[in-house]
């Protein structure tokens, strides 16, 4: 793995599908920049995150102090709507209240239904404003499952476009009794947002893809990529897990053979990427030592100080 500029905050983000080691993968890194002695921050937008259980932290705080310089956060759903209703819900409740009489605290419960995607939308802007607060030197993001990363890419998108005729709809109203601003001004706002967030996961986030040496993962990059590309979004590097290495058995000699095919049509079609293989463990791997083990297979050329 490449090694960027320390002086701006990194953002690496990991995806793939079910099952494939992504988190593994993306809390090795973790381990491996915090023991560099950069400000590590992993976090997981997960519904069911498992940091903690890779980890092995029952520390309740957010973030989480695993050791020096690496902290953990697992956002969930009711975290992400608090800290979303925080920051955007009066201005929110204010356009809503315009049109629809309704309670601030209905206001929030069904906010999902006001405009397409925008819890998501919070979290690509609050994980852009943790990248800007110079608290960390590398900020991991570990995503959901890929179908859900996908959504949350289209998002910025698709609200900018919902925004973009919304002025018509909400140029002659007022933001509510205890506003003074013009409604058209919040919406306005909202649009530069968007605007920030696309371009923000297009040139200041990296993409790194995690699959497994197996028919119907492999069989699903081509798409995956295709998608990725329709949103802007370049991958930089691709993680091979589970790589049978050793043949002490027959079962591990057949399966070395089946994956060689997998294996030599990733390295292949993908050749213009950063490609990394990850040997299948014999192990579960949780705990620092194990993860600096993984840690170790993605960055050969350093040592992983556990």
């Amino acid at each position: 793995m490449k090694q960027n500029n320390p002086q701006k905050c990194q953002l690496i983000m990991f995806s793939g599908k079910g099952g494939v080691g992504k988190t593994t993968s993306a809390a090795a890194t973790a381990l491996h920049h915090s023991s560099l002695g950069q400000r590590t921050l992993i976090i997981s937008t997960d519904a069911t995150p498992s940091l903690s259980h890779i980890f092995e932290i029952q520390n309740g705080q957010k973030p989480a102090k695993v050791r020096d310089a690496l902290h953990v956060a697992e956002l969930g759903v009711e975290e992400v709507r608090e800290m979303w209703d925080r920051k955007f819900g009066k201005e929110v409740y204010a356009v809503f209240s315009a049109i629809v009489a309704i309670e601030y605290e209905d206001f929030v419960a069904f906010m999902t239904s006001l405009l397409p995607g925008l819890f998501d939308e919070f979290m690509v802007d609050y994980i852009r404003e943790l990248g800007l607060s110079n608290k960390y030197d590398v900020i991991i993001w570990d995503t959901a499952p890929l179908g859900q990363t996908l959504t949350l890419l289209e998002t910025p998108s698709m609200l900018k476009e919902h925004l973009r005729m919304a002025p018509r709809i909400y140029s002659r109203l007022k933001a509510g009794r205890d506003s003074r601003e013009p409604i058209i001004n919040i919406i306005r706002r909202w649009q530069k947002l968007s605007t920030e967030n696309i371009a923000f996961l297009r040139n200041e986030v990296g993409f790194t893809l995690v699959t497994i040496p197996e028919a119907l993962a492999v069989n699903q990059l081509e798409g995956v990529f295709c998608e990725l590309d329709r949103y802007g979004i370049k991958v930089q590097q691709l993680i091979i897990n589970n790589v049978v290495k050793a043949e002490g058995s027959a079962f591990l000699t057949s399966k070395a053979a089946q994956q060689k095919k997998y294996l030599d049509a990733i390295h292949d079609k993908y050749q213009n990427l950063t490609l990394v293989e990850v040997p299948l463990f014999p192990y579960e791997i949780k705990g620092l030592e194990r993860l600096g083990e993984v840690a170790g297979k993605l960055f050969p050329e350093h040592a992983t100080a556990i």
